[in-house]
C-alpha cells in the first residue's frame, strides 16, 4: 500500500527580485473552478444533476451553520473519496478544454496582463489556491506557470485512490503562512511582492505582501483597499457553486477573447 499527498510547492532555485502571488478562481479565471469541475466530474460518472445540487446544498448549509472555510473545503474533498487520481487528472484536462471553448472566455484579461507584466520584470509567479491539481494543472500550464510554483490543497491518496482526506486546504491564513514561508526561505522581502485575491478569505495573503491587489468587489476587501490605497482590478460575476464558500457578485469583467487567450509558452 502506498500513501501519498502532493509535495509542498517550490519555485525555481534562482532567487527572483520579487514574487507575485495569485489566487486562481475568480481572480485569474472567471469561474469558480472547484464547483464547475465537481459538476463536470459528476456528469462524467453518469450521476444526475440532482447529485450535484445535493452536494452544493450540503456545502452551503455547512457554511450557513458557521463552519469555517477550511471545514467546508474538507467536506468538498470528501466528495472525491474513492476516485482514481489519474482519472481525475484526465477529467481536469477535459473540463479545462470545455471551459476554454466557452464563447465568454475563461481568463480575466486584466489579471492575466498583470501576471505577464510581473514575468516580464523577471519576478516569479506563484499560484495560491484552495483548489487541487486536476483543476489547477491545466490552468498553470496554459499560463506558463511552473508546476512547482503552485500552492494548493493536497488531497491524500492511497495506491492512487483519493481517500477523501486533505492534508492542507490552502484557505485563509494557510495562504499567508505559505507565502511568508516561501519568502523567508528565499530571503525575499515581502514589501517588494504583490498578491492578488478576490475574496475575504484572501485577506491574510494580501496583507502578507507590500503590494496587495483586490480583484472584484468583495466588500471586506474593498474596505481594506480603500483604507490602504490598494490597487484594484475588475473581477468575475458571482459564482454559483459550493466553493468552498460563496463569492460576492461583481460587474462583468473584461475577458480574453478566444483568439487572444494565453498560451503555454512563457512571455
Amino acid at each position: 500500500m502506498t500513501l501519498s499527498s502532493s509535495a509542498p510547492p517550490a519555485i525555481p532555485s534562482t532567487i527572483p527580485p520579487a514574487v507575485a502571488f495569485f489566487d486562481v478562481d475568480e481572480t485569474l479565471i472567471s469561474v469558480n473552478g472547484m464547483a464547475r469541475f465537481l459538476r463536470h466530474q459528476m456528469r462524467a460518472r453518469g450521476l444526475p444533476r440532482a447529485a450535484f445540487d445535493e452536494a452544493v446544498h450540503g456545502l452551503r448549509a455547512l457554511g450557513e451553520r458557521g463552519a469555517s472555510r477550511a471545514e467546508v473545503a474538507r467536506a468538498y474533498y470528501r466528495l472525491y473519496a474513492g476516485c482514481d487520481e489519474q482519472e481525475l487528472a484526465a477529467l481536469g484536462r477535459a473540463w479545462f478544454a470545455e471551459e476554454l471553448s466557452s464563447a465568454e472566455g475563461l481568463f480575466l484579461a486584466d489579471s492575466v496582463a498583470a501576471l505577464r507584466e510581473h514575468r516580464r520584470r523577471g519576478e516569479a509567479v506563484v499560484l495560491v489556491s484552495g483548489s487541487f491539481a486536476p483543476c489547477l494543472d491545466p490552468v498553470a500550464e496554459r499560463l506558463g506557470v511552473d508546476a512547482g510554483a503552485v500552492f494548493c490543497a493536497r488531497p491524500e491518496t492511497v495506491d492512487g485512490v483519493m481517500t477523501g482526506v486533505v492534508d492542507g486546504t490552502m484557505t485563509g491564513e494557510e495562504k499567508a503562512v505559505a507565502v511568508r514561508a516561501l519568502l523567508r526561505e528565499r530571503g525575499i522581502s515581502g514589501q517588494r511582492c504583490h498578491a492578488y485575491g478576490d475574496h475575504a478569505s484572501d485577506l491574510a495573503m494580501l496583507r502578507a505582501v507590500g503590494h496587495p491587489v483586490v480583484v472584484g468587489t468583495d466588500p471586506v476587501l474593498l474596505r481594506h483597499a480603500e483604507a490602504g490605497g490598494w490597487r484594484r482590478l475588475p473581477g468575475a460575476e458571482a459564482g454559483t457553486g459550493p466553493g468552498p464558500g460563496t463569492r460576492t457578485g461583481t460587474p462583468r469583467p473584461r475577458r480574453i477573447p478566444a483568439s487572444a487567450r494565453p498560451r503555454t509558452s512563457r512571455e
